[in-house]
């Protein structure tokens, strides 16, 4: 006579698997926002480091060129002078040459919206006369006056705007100086 032992199929109980999605359903509604606002927040230092990296350069030029602007203005017009395209500013900061300011000038900031650069050399004593502006994540730039000064840092909507060697909008805790 042959005695069968009892086949035991050993694996997850309904119940357990539920616990174990539920586990991971309640760590994922927990580390998604975080890492969405991490990605948001990639990109605005990243627009912060290519406007403080261009600025440089192009106040660098400017300095080596035509002499040193003034600043220290507590409201900011972004209206001034004219657009200059990035193609234009990239053969003025890396002319070819042995001796250059930059190597690439960025056209578009962490959002993909395209870097707004303003110049007005024309006006050396009386108003900015270099300015680069980022519209941030809703690609919608502000009208009028900026008011001199940082701004929340997770309000990625927010204006990223920097003139004659300073940041003019920042989100708060970025450097301020250029």
């Amino acid at each position: 006579m042959i005695i069968r032992e009892p086949n035991h199929r050993r694996g997850f109980t309904l119940i357990e698997l539920l616990i174990v999605v539920a586990i991971i359903g309640v760590i994922a509604a927990i580390l998604i926002p975080n890492l969405l606002d991490s990605l948001q927040k990639a990109k605005q230092k990243r627009t912060v480091a290519d406007i403080r990296e261009v600025g440089g350069a192009w106040f660098s030029w400017l300095t080596d060129q035509v002499g040193a602007a003034a600043a220290g203005q507590q409201t900011f017009d972004f209206d001034f002078g004219s657009v200059i395209s990035a193609s234009d500013l990239q053969s003025t900061l890396f002319p070819g040459s042995t001796f250059f300011y930059i190597q690439t000038v960025p056209r578009v900031d962490g959002w993909g919206g395209e870097y707004e650069y303003r110049s007005n050399p024309a006006t050396l004593r009386t108003t900015p006369i270099l300015g680069i502006r980022s519209p941030g994540r809703d690609q919608s730039a502000a009208s009028g006056s900026y008011a001199v000064g940082p701004f929340i840092s997770t309000d990625y909507d927010e204006d990223i705007v920097w003139a004659d060697g300073f940041f003019i909008t920042y989100p708060a805790g970025a450097q301020i100086s250029g």
